[in-house]
């Protein structure tokens, strides 16, 4: 009898087991007709990240099988969510973030071919506020109240953002700051159009924006500004057309520095304006038919 127990003991251990190690797949699906209650393998899908999130092992991905609309999202474990190319993988949120990234200190996220809309009332498309590196690649992100891409951890980390268009959001298309150690945040490839300020690089925050955009933005295209401690922004073979002021260092209590190699400057109100604390470095190889000029010039070497 007490053999009879051991072995009931150990299947049902080993059943336990096989069910964990199921609803934490390393790959799990999500579809526009799918349903949370399935196990978000292939062939039955979940309806929303959320949902598959629970299912997905800790540096698992989440991928899309086909177009939809999957819901909001607070990732705190490493995780690739990938909407697929060529279809429209979105996020439609009013009132809330539509993705919010809390991870682990050690923790990998990336978020890739995602369209994010705030329809005109949601909150920030992304928010990372803790994790090790967030890369945010081929998105679309826009009609947020507040910010396109809102980077505000308290132990720093690295963003990366690459193809990716951030428009339309009343606060900035993409905002870093960090209330501790710096956060340091690489865009490549990416245009940040129609907000009210393109690139916003606050205190503790080092910006590298190579090969990018900042058009058409009510207040400033791309600015270094910092209250606490200082702000730098590298700009390298970018663009800064049509704003009210193309490109700004300083306004805050603290230095803030911007750098500019090989970049265009042309339809804006004011071209380059130096705030208070505020320094613009050339290295003398850009293009600015506006007004302003930099607080100092390096000649190419």
């Amino acid at each position: 009898m007490k053999n009879v127990r051991n072995c009931l003991c150990v299947l049902i251990l080993s059943l336990c087991i096989t069910n964990i190690v199921q609803a934490q797949a390393t790959r799990t699906w999500v579809s526009g007709v799918g349903d949370d209650a399935n196990p978000c393998s292939r062939t039955a899908p979940c309806k929303t990240f959320a949902g598959a999130i629970s299912k997905t092992a800790a540096g698992g991905e989440i991928d899309a099988l086909d177009p939809g609309g999957f819901g909001a999202l607070t990732i705190t474990k490493a995780i690739t969510i990938d909407g697929g190319g060529g279809q429209v993988a979105s996020v439609l949120v009013n009132g809330t973030n539509g993705i919010v990234v809390s991870a682990g200190a050690t923790d990998v996220v990336t978020l890739r071919n995602l369209s994010i809309n705030g329809i005109g009332g949601g909150i920030n498309g992304i928010r990372f506020l803790s994790g090790a590196t967030l890369h945010v690649e081929h998105c679309a992100i826009f009609g947020f109240t507040t910010n396109g891409i809102d980077i505000e951890p308290i132990s720093g980390g690295h963003v990366t953002v690459s193809d990716t268009v951030s428009h339309d959001n009343g606060g900035s298309g993409i905002f870093g700051t960090s209330s501790g150690t710096p956060v340091s945040v690489t865009i490549t490839g990416s245009r940040f159009d129609d907000n009210g300020i393109g690139v916003f690089a606050v205190q503790s925050s080092q910006f590298s924006v190579i090969g990018s955009e900042a058009s058409g933005n009510l207040y400033l295209g791309f600015c270094a500004d910092a209250n606490g401690s200082s702000a730098v922004l590298n700009l390298s073979n970018s663009i800064a057309a049509n704003n009210a002021v193309g490109i700004q260092a300083g306004g805050g209590s603290t230095a803030s520095i911007v750098r500019l190699n090989g970049v265009s400057i042309s339809g804006n109100g004011t071209g380059l304006a130096v705030d208070s604390n505020g320094s613009i470095v050339s290295f003398g190889n850009n293009f600015n038919s506006d007004s302003g000029s930099p607080s100092s010039t390096i000649a190419p070497r």
